[in-house]
């Protein structure tokens, strides 16, 4: 078995409840860092390896930061062939355009540089409405006629960024009495994030898009992770613009996305995207991630779509079969809900007390040990005593559930020693105030802790630039662990846990920021005058 594994080798969220965090301390860069490449970048199926890259067997799904989905052999073949040819990329885009019309039963569509681009260029034809005065000054909208967009307080979401990339002043609304109030002369466009919160109520899609419709303002709706429907679910519900990522279920390029709808709306975001110069020149889209996109929605109509639902759940089916085999393993299947990732997922369920290793432990072992496996973060009942992981077939390769199959069962047959936890007494009591400075890769910043220590715990306030949060923590010997979060309205949230040492009147160490990788931390007592 392990020949077989060693052989394979070398070559949104998803669920909610299971996948807690977009990016859990499992998927850390500094717990996947690979040896220095000593040979040079060499093609071939060990491409990655050849640069010192370990690549991953993906039972998570399409997240970015896991390089989302692999393109169809279609697509990559498409990509080949356009490459070896020129052509005008305003000709391209026309064609393009009129093409996905006619597949998707839009009135026009348009390839973009990834979901977050297509967001940006429908706000901006919302805005501006291709008026080239208009678009050299993006995103300064000073003089603008119009520069609100509304979005639904269940629409914030870390994406809307792109929005708001615009230089368009945000306008939330919670309830349809605050909807209704929010529209004026300036109201450029209403922004939507599919999902169950816009599915019914008040305010749904549908619900919204009638009072824009009032109003004569576009709606957009952001579907990045969404399969395709045809006709469109939210262009039949009265959206004006819809957008769909290119490198999850569709299967596209990773740098591709998708605007649909209103022919003069998508027409207009074209002149207000790049090579046009302007504010989106960075988000220039290819000849060969046009024509990768392009073959990858011809391709949507061709595959089986009910075949690729029963591979999904034979894998599962395999993975079942095999874990359950160990003593006071159960397994169940979760069905999606809604449109947005739609696979099925394994749900492995044990004792931690009798297997001897929980779920979070286990995810992390899979992904930190070779072969590499990416899960979603594992789970734990309230209590405690029930634990587990899921497997998500959405990514996996052919023969990838026989490898995931065999390292969870060799995992919860042997768990691996863990840190054994230890109990030191406190060097010191960290009381008090304590002046933070964080070197960033590029730059410093002054930050404030003011904590307060009971026996070993430590509790208090991290105040950073602009927020000040809850923060928690340890102090086991001269080994200080200190951890705070906060989130934004529109879905950003900053988690900094701090590692560091005690020496005297200084701790120091490493500053861990999730998505934002690592840095170091230098805190020295406050020193009040007299």
């Amino acid at each position: 078995m392990l020949q077989i594994l060693k052989q394979h080798f070398q070559r949104r969220d998803l669920f909610r409840g299971l996948t807690l965090a977009t990016l859990p301390a499992l998927l850390q860069t500094k717990a996947a860092a690979a040896p220095a490449a000593t040979t040079g970048l060499t093609l071939g199926p060990n491409i990655y390896q050849s640069i010192g890259v370990k690549p991953l067997i993906n039972a998570r799904g399409t997240f970015t930061i896991i390089s989302g989905s692999t393109m169809l052999p279609e697509v990559r073949a498409a990509m080949t062939e356009a490459a070896q040819h020129y052509v005008h990329i305003d000709e391209l885009q026309a064609a393009i355009g009129a093409r996905l019309a006619e597949l998707t039963k839009a009135e026009f569509g348009m390839v973009t540089c990834g979901c977050s681009a297509a967001i940006q260029h429908g706000a901006a034809a919302c805005i501006a409405g291709g008026n080239p005065d208009l678009h050299v000054r993006l995103p300064n909208l000073a003089g603008f006629p119009k520069d609100e967009v509304i979005i639904p307080k269940h629409s914030r979401n870390v994406y809307d960024a792109a929005v708001r990339a615009v230089g368009a002043r945000i306008i939330e609304a919670g309830t349809a009495e605050e909807l209704e109030a929010a529209f004026g002369p300036r109201t450029a466009m209403v922004y939507i994030l599919a999902g169950p919160n816009a599915d019914s109520g008040p305010l749904s899609t549908k619900a919204i898009c009638d009072i824009a419709r009032r109003h004569n303002v576009p709606v957009m709706v952001d579907a990045a992770a969404e399969i395709l429907t045809v006709p469109n679910v939210h262009l039949e519900l009265g959206a004006s613009l819809v957008t769909y990522s290119g490198g999850k279920c569709i299967r596209g390029p990773q740098t591709a996305g998708m605007l649909l709808g209103r022919k003069d709306l998508v027409r207009a975001a074209w002149v207000h995207s790049a090579p046009h110069h302007g504010y989106a020149r960075a988000l220039k889209i290819g000849k060969e991630e046009a024509i990768g996109m392009m073959m990858a929605v011809e391709m949507w109509f061709k595959r089986d779509h009910k075949a690729e639902w029963n591979n999904w759940m034979a894998r599962l089916d395999a993975v079942s079969k095999k874990v359950s085999t160990i003593d006071g393993v159960t397994t169940s299947i979760r069905q999606p809900e809604g449109l947005s990732n739609k696979t099925p997922s394994l749900v492995i369920r044990w004792d931690a007390a009798k297997i001897g290793i929980n779920g979070r432990d286990l995810a992390r072992h899979l992904y930190t040990t070779e072969p590499r496996i990416a899960l979603p973060t594992g789970f734990e009942r309230g209590d405690g005593t029930v634990t587990g992981i899921s497997v998500v077939p959405y990514m996996m390769a052919e023969g990838d559930e026989k490898i995931v199959a065999a390292r969870i069962v060799e995992t919860l047959s042997k768990p691996p020693k863990m840190d054994p936890v230890r109990n030191d007494p406190p060097a010191g009591d960290i009381s008090g105030r304590w002046d933070v400075r964080i070197d960033y890769l590029a730059s410093t910043s002054e930050h404030v802790l003011h904590l307060k220590q009971t026996s070993g715990r430590v509790e208090g306030t991290h105040q950073g630039e602009f927020v000040s949060r809850d923060l928690g923590g340890t102090i086991e010997g001269d080994r200080v662990t200190l951890n705070s979060s906060y989130s934004e309205r529109h879905g950003d949230s900053l988690s900094f846990t701090f590692n560091g040492k005690l020496t005297g009147d200084e701790i120091s160490g490493t500053l861990s920021m999730g998505e934002y990788l690592d840095a170091r931390w230098t805190a020295t007592r406050h020193k009040f005058r007299g």
